[in-house]
């Protein structure tokens, strides 16, 4: 994607790591020299309310600090939210959709009819359940991302995964968390 500013509109849930994607695909971008801005849109949610996080990237300084209306990119953590919420919201035709969910795109594409851009989908649920036996797929949604988008490089991202969750996860489940972006990776 080429262009002087990227934003990225992450949905989920709460618990579902939704913030923690957008900041480890910011940071990953920062490493590589780019000005990023990263940030979560939540009240007094509990655990499992719809949360938004947005990420801003750009070769030069970023000057809006405002909620990503228009986003180049939809990553939709919960697949439950596209019946109670318009993820497409502001996205363009030429823009991208990746979705978790064991549906095909085109599949997808009859519940979001109104989206005419790519719709990318990838099982994050079962890649999570494979590597944590729990459902906390934000990490393979991020897989999906960097294969799609080619935004920031695969090194980088496994990089940052591993610099946030080493000492908060320990060496196993840090460790099966970038197995789940290389996953995602290879099969979307």
């Amino acid at each position: 994607m080429a262009k002087s500013l990227l934003e990225i509109r992450f949905h989920g849930r709460g618990g579902q790591g939704a913030k923690t994607a957008a900041q480890l695909i910011a940071e990953a971008a920062l490493q590589q020299g780019k000005q990023v801005q990263a940030f979560p849109e939540y009240g007094p949610e509990r655990m499992g309310a719809p949360v938004r996080a947005y990420v801003r990237i750009s070769d030069k300084p970023i000057k809006s600090y405002a909620p990503v209306t228009n986003p180049d990119i939809v990553v939709v953590i919960d697949s439950t939210l596209i019946k109670t919420i318009d993820v497409a919201e502001g996205l363009g035709e030429k823009g991208i959709l990746i979705i978790n969910s064991d549906k095909t795109p085109e599949d997808i594409r009859k519940e979001i009819d109104r989206f005419k851009g790519k719709i990318a989908a990838i099982d994050g649920t079962s890649l999570s359940m494979k590597y944590l036996k729990k459902n906390i797929p934000n990490t393979p949604l991020l897989g999906a991302l960097v294969k799609t988008t080619g935004i920031v490089k695969l090194e980088v991202l496994k990089k940052k995964i591993e610099d946030h969750f080493l000492c908060k996860l320990g060496k196993e489940k840090t460790q099966a968390n970038i197995d789940m972006v290389e996953e995602a990776y290879r099969t979307s």
